[in-house]
């Protein structure tokens, strides 16, 4: 697993994978498609072209690291 840095995090496109966010949140792979699933991922979850998606402003306000807060920090 990698470990992520506020930075790394900061320079995520708009739009992230299930595995990318479960990884950042310290969820394995397999339970965080599991989570989705049952409507249960911590962070909102859309169905696009049938692959999980999770807008990275979402996983940005769950982590209270919104991105107005850190520009020109």
């Amino acid at each position: 697993m990698k470990k992520w840095t506020e930075a790394d995090i900061h320079q995520l496109p708009a739009v992230i994978s299930i595995v990318t966010a479960g990884e950042i949140l310290g969820i394995g792979r397999t339970k965080s498609y599991l989570l989705a699933q049952q409507g249960e991922f911590p962070i909102e979850v859309r169905r696009v072209d049938g692959r999980y998606k999770v807008p990275t402003v979402a996983l940005l306000a769950y982590l209270g690291m919104n991105k107005e807060n850190n520009d020109g920090a």
